[in-house]
């Protein structure tokens, strides 16, 4: 049998590991009697770990949260994966917390056991970031959309768009979206009618928040595909559809651009980007014959590329 000090510990590693627990179930777990069990629930009580309990047979003991932080218990791939969330967290684009990030993983750091530490420090030692000048956005401001989002109440705020032009927003926020180094908020314009994304460093928020309201149907299940392929269509200013001479599968794969299928021998390559030369490039070299759908101007391209080749000493 444990003995106490450790059957503490191994009581409130079970109480962190899922929601609720029967007493009947953490006193088989533990190897003792429940008139045991709720001893131990008293002693975390009372070491500022917020147990709250149901009574009755089919009562429990659930960790609730409480009015300070009490010490945690992790397992070894939980304590490496915060571990290296600091570090990242410590150099990332949320502005504000690399103080406090590089502040907890020193104090994890010197807990941890010489085999976890060697983990972390490999995988610190062998990785490089690439540093990008792109926007960070504060903690507070993520923490009040995130709140919004919670809570369904509509949330107001000043927003900057890409022109710098300043306005007041109102939207029923739906999620936030974590993308390369940005942050998006995905909600419904209450004004516009329609879903829209706002990157999160451009929001500037006004309290207090609006009314509660019912949450739709988001613009797609996949809220994050939906928002890489909103972003696609507002960064490049060009878009380009060709009807391809072949099967969808045989281009698919060879390209960054949408292809759909229209039947068994031929398909639809739509392309986006910052210049139609760079579009012509790439379709002239999928070997495929093609026709251009769209933009006409995108034809003057092909037949100047075309008439460089044909002119180039080879």
């Amino acid at each position: 049998m444990l003995d106490t000090s450790a059957r503490l510990l191994r009581l409130l590693s079970l109480l962190q590991s899922r929601p609720e627990w029967p007493g009947r179930d953490l006193a088989e777990r533990l190897g003792v009697a429940p008139r045991t069990v709720r001893r131990d629930v008293e002693r975390l009580r009372s070491l500022g770990y917020p147990v709250s309990s149901t009574p009755g047979v089919a009562g429990g003991y659930r960790l609730a949260a409480g009015a300070r932080m009490p010490p945690l218990l992790l397992d070894d791939d939980e304590a490496v994966a915060v571990a290296i969330g600091l570090r990242t967290a410590a150099g990332g684009t949320v502005s504000g917390i690399e103080e406090t990030s590089a502040r907890a993983l020193a104090k994890l750091e010197q807990v941890l056991p010489a085999r976890l530490r060697h983990r972390v420090s490999s995988l610190q030692a062998h990785t490089v970031r690439v540093p990008r000048e792109v926007p960070t956005v504060e903690p507070d401001v993520l923490a009040h959309v995130a709140a919004a989002c919670r809570d369904r109440e509509q949330f107001r705020f000043r927003y900057t768009d890409h022109d710098g032009r300043t306005a007041d927003r109102r939207t029923e926020p739906y999620t936030l979206v974590s993308r390369g180094n940005r942050w998006y908020l995905v909600g419904w314009d209450v004004d516009r009618g329609d879903w829209r994304t706002y990157r999160a460093d451009r929001i500037e928020p006004s309290t207090p928040n609006g009314p509660r309201f019912v949450p739709r149907e988001p613009p797609d299940p996949d809220v994050a595909s939906w928002v890489e392929r909103r972003l696609g269509h507002e960064m490049w200013p060009y878009r380009a559809r060709f009807l391809l001479r072949a099967p969808a599968e045989r281009v698919a794969g060879r390209t960054s651009g949408t292809v759909e299928p229209v039947d068994e021998r031929t398909c639809v390559l739509t392309l986006r980007g910052e210049e139609l030369r760079a579009m012509a490039i790439v379709v002239a070299f999928l070997d495929v014959d093609f026709e251009v759908l769209e933009p006409a101007e995108l034809r003057d391209e092909l037949r100047a590329l075309g008439h460089r080749l044909l002119s180039s000493r080879i």
